[in-house]
């Protein structure tokens, strides 16, 4: 039996995101797997009082199942939290406060590191400093893809025996809307008649939100663009694109959407359009295919990873072609009911059980050492 400390900071927010998604959805996957390890969830202070909107796994379990105790988490009053776990694991790329007797850290991305357009210097310094500690203090790194693990390599000190490769999951949903439903929703959010292309995601240039929208220049005036996401870095070229170009009529921008409300969007849509630039994994690739959805995805970094041979692949740099794989997606009949098929069979085979199982062994194996 193992003490293992994880951050559990991300489970809670005042907007939560794919990185909270991935971070509840792991904790309450861990707790159905039969295990005599003791976890303690540690909240640093911003998040400490939130940790209630995360329904934590019971502290009392069934028997053979792992105990769950939450912990302060915050330098220097919780000095002592290393005595308390023999294994700390950052959930994500950032070193804990404390230096642990084995530490654990999941690199989700590197776009700190890789993408100086992504984001403002301040902040590529501040999060390569962390991601870089982090990961030389690890004896152990998990990355969601293998995308991930070679820009690892490429850009750290890590050695390729400590990385190990764990794909994230999906939730399958548990009902969908009618055909009339998705109709409704349909016309609601872009009119009677037209088509929804939904892309979800925070406004900002690493997502590629300019080319999306100057793709609705190549496709009928009934293409809309529903954009599910709050601004990021870039944004206000975004906004000035959709004023000056008079794409008020054709472009949606309903800011951030709690998970909650995301299955009504994926129901509705007609397409989903997903051409990042840069992912380390990519979530909602996943969740609109569990939504029964055709997948338009960037041809770079982990996409193709995730998508597999069910999404239609673009370059993310060219405006032209993602219109035409969107209408494609849309129009092509046949090639419609072979990717929402397929997409439904390619969801199915990531699960959380997995994930969880596969960070399982990873935890067991640092035990070891």
């Amino acid at each position: 039996m193992a003490t293992i400390a994880l951050d559990a900071t991300y489970t809670v927010g005042p907007q939560p995101s794919g990185v909270a998604v991935y971070s509840r959805r792991l904790i309450e996957s861990l707790a159905t797997l039969e295990s005599e390890h003791h976890y303690l969830l540690c909240y640093r202070i911003s998040r400490f009082k939130l940790r209630r909107e995360f329904l934590r796994p019971n502290a009392t379990p069934e028997p053979r199942r792992p105990r769950f105790s939450v912990r302060f988490y915050h330098n220097p009053w919780t000095f002592w939290l290393p005595w308390q776990a023999g294994i700390f694991h950052s959930l994500v790329q950032r070193p804990p406060a404390f230096r642990f007797k084995k530490e654990i850290v999941t690199v989700l991305d590197l776009f700190p590191v890789t993408g100086k357009d992504f984001s403002t210097p301040e902040f590529q310094r501040k999060f390569s400093a962390l991601l870089l500690e982090a990961v030389e203090r690890a004896v152990c790194v998990i990355t969601p893809s293998r995308h991930t693990s070679d820009q690892l390599l490429k850009h750290t000190s890590a050695s390729r025996d400590k990385i190990r490769m764990i794909p994230l999951g999906v939730d399958l949903p548990a009902a969908s809307l009618s055909a009339e439903q998705r109709a409704l929703e349909r016309e609601r959010l872009v009119g009677k008649g037209n088509e929804m292309i939904l892309a979800v995601g925070a406004i900002q240039t690493r997502k590629n939100t300019l080319n999306a929208l100057k793709a609705l220049r190549h496709l009928p005036p009934r293409y809309r663009l529903v954009i599910a996401g709050g601004n990021g870095h870039g944004s206000e070229v975004v906004h000035d694109f959709i004023r000056t170009e008079g794409l008020g009529s054709r472009a949606v921008v309903l800011g951030y959407v709690p998970a909650e409300r995301l299955p009504v969007l994926y129901d509705a849509a007609s397409v989903f359009l997903f051409p990042s630039f840069d992912e380390g994994f990519g979530f909602p690739v996943l969740e609109a295919m569990a939504h029964g959805l055709p997948v338009v995805a960037s041809d770079a970094a982990s996409l193709p990873e995730v998508g597999g041979d069910v999404a239609l692949y673009v370059n993310p740099c060219d405006p032209e072609d993602i219109a035409g794989k969107v209408l494609r997606a849309v129009e092509d009949e046949g090639l419609r009911k072979s990717m929402i098929e397929r997409g439904h069979e390619r969801a199915r085979q990531f699960t959380w059980r997995r994930t969880a199982m596969e960070y399982l062994n990873v935890y067991n194996e640092v035990q070891a050492m």
